[in-house]
């Protein structure tokens, strides 16, 4: 037997399976590379995350707010954003990198282990 959905109902239901499927996207970073990050400040104002990988090592996509990104060691890498578009990199100790919000996944592509601060932003209260 068939159930009849209202249009309207049927929009709705559409609108909650895209956020949550955005939702399931956007994934923390500390959450889904545990062996790989350590939180270090997590405040209202901040959020520091110590970030390392061996070399083949990759991160899996996860989201960022607002950043910036200090690079510890030199090194290489692989960034894949959301929407596919692959960014091969060269970063050197000391090197500071501002970004908007991001949705990407991370590779070393080095021969050598990297290490990365990460300093999040949050939205002052």
């Amino acid at each position: 037997m068939a159930i009849s959905v209202p249009c309207g109902m049927k929009c709705a239901l559409l609108v909650l399976a895209c956020a949550c499927a955005g939702t399931a996207l956007a994934q923390d970073m500390a959450k889904v590379a545990p062996k790989n990050t350590k939180v270090v400040i997590d405040n209202d104002q901040v959020r520091v995350i110590e970030v390392w990988l061996k070399p083949g090592e990759s991160l899996p996509m996860h989201s960022h707010p607002a950043n910036v990104v200090v690079f510890v060691t030199d090194g290489k890498g692989k960034m894949t954003t959301a929407d596919g578009k692959v960014t091969e990199t060269e970063r050197k100790a000391g090197e500071a990198v501002w970004s908007g919000p991001v949705t990407h996944s991370n590779l070393n592509t080095g021969t050598a282990p990297t290490k990365a601060v990460v300093v999040e932003l949050k939205a002052a209260k």
